[in-house]
């Protein structure tokens, strides 16, 4: 398979991801499952920043390739350049999702209002994946 191909592939697997990930955390907000609602949205969210580094060609994307894996430090350098380059709430939009992640899923310190709050953000990030 050519580079090219692969590279189509990779996105719209990521894109597949989003979307269920997306839909994982609506069915868990409505069974008011606070900490699988808030990991759901928290990975469509990552996958979004990885599609758009991928995208982009940030140089993190291809540090992450080489290592084999996303660490913490290069999404968050991934999401400053993001921010910069493509739409400045990303890094907002980011941080919420980072809290869903630490604070509702880690921790489980959320209810399901602070979640419900959150997902406005999530959906933001990944819509900028759709443009």
């Amino acid at each position: 398979m050519r580079a090219k191909d692969e590279r189509r592939l990779e996105l719209l697997s990521r894109k597949l991801a989003e979307a269920g990930k997306l839909a994982e955390a609506g069915k868990c907000v409505a069974r008011e499952d606070a900490v699988q609602a808030s990991e759901k949205l928290y990975k469509a969210a990552e996958e979004a920043v990885k599609e758009l580094a991928f995208r982009f060609e940030l140089s993190k994307s291809k540090e992450a390739r080489r290592k084999g894996r996303w660490t913490a430090t290069l999404l968050f350098r991934a999401v400053r350049r993001l921010s910069e380059r493509v739409n400045l709430e990303i890094l907002n939009w980011w941080a919420q999702a980072w809290f869903l992640h630490v604070e509702g899923f880690h921790e489980a310190r959320l209810e399901i209002e602070e979640v419900k709050v959150r997902v406005g953000s999530v959906r933001e990030l990944v819509s900028v994946v759709e443009k």
